[in-house]
């Protein structure tokens, strides 16, 4: 059965309408609509349930589809479909006929990449913004939203290396759901349950650059604020951050499951 805010959200212009105050009652129509529905049309309950704050808050902060959002592995969009002009078809996923249990290129224009298998996300995200910088479209976003299982895939970190050093606009979405078909493990499995990444050091990163005039045009005066921030994130951590070596500029973690903090914070990195 379908809530009363959710029946009334056909496309993510629906979904921008709403007030801020709105989201969390849709995140828990929404799951509910997932688990009622998948209780008759087996499915990927948890993965999709995992990512419902997630969906709603990248369609509500970015313009879908111009913005792409790529997810990896795609069993976790189920959200993402209903919020996107497939409410009514979600009864018919994985059935002969039905919309597909993955994304799919050819069934929605928001479905920007087809994902069935994982850690393919970064890189296709990445081509699609070096396509967009090759034809000078600045303003055009894109999202890998990867869960933890996919970034240990070897072209994850191969996309990973690439773009830290494109100077494209790519925004990497880590889903660190501590699981993918069975528990996560291995060394990067371990970093991610340790990771160190202050909100204090965030949070005066953001006044410093901005004090200092680190969002100017000026290369000389951005790279003495880069270096600077550099130094200062040594000194307030007490170990390296992998993605940032890479060459990404890294928030984090935040609570997947607060939708209104998630746009906030969206919206502030859209803006970077």
């Amino acid at each position: 059965m379908q809530g009363v805010i959710l029946e009334n959200i056909n496309t993510p212009d629906d979904l921008r309408r709403l007030p801020v105050s709105d989201l969390s009652e849709l995140a828990r129509e929404l799951r509910k609509y997932i688990v009622d529905t998948l209780a008759t049309h087996p499915g990927h309950l948890a993965s999709s349930l995992g990512t419902v704050e997630l969906a709603i808050a990248l369609h509500y902060v970015f313009n879908t589809p111009d913005d792409k959002v790529v997810w990896d592995v795609g069993h976790q969009a189920y959200a993402h479909k209903i919020l996107t002009g497939r409410r009514d078809l979600f009864p018919t996923i994985r059935t002969y006929g039905g919309i597909s249990g993955f994304p799919r290129m050819d069934e929605s224009p928001y479905d920007a990449f087809g994902t069935g298998h994982s850690s393919t996300s970064i890189s296709a995200a990445l081509g699609m913004a070096m396509a967009s910088k090759l034809q000078g479209n600045t303003s055009r976003q894109h999202i890998a939203v990867i869960g933890d299982g996919s970034m240990t895939g070897g072209e994850a970190f191969e996309a990973l290396n690439n773009a830290g050093v494109s100077k494209a606009n790519v925004l990497v979405v880590l889903n660190d759901n501590g699981i993918s078909i069975d528990k996560a493990v291995g060394g990067l499995s371990r970093y991610l349950v340790n990771i160190t990444s202050s909100p204090q050091y965030n949070d005066l990163k953001e006044q410093v650059w901005k004090k200092t005039g680190g969002e100017s045009r000026n290369p000389r005066g951005k790279s003495f604020v880069s270096r600077m921030l550099s130094g200062l994130k040594s000194s307030l951590l007490s170990s390296s951050n992998l993605f940032e070596s890479l060459g990404f500029r890294y928030f984090g973690p935040v609570d997947g499951h607060d939708v209104e903090q998630l746009v906030q914070i969206l919206s502030r990195l859209r803006r970077l």
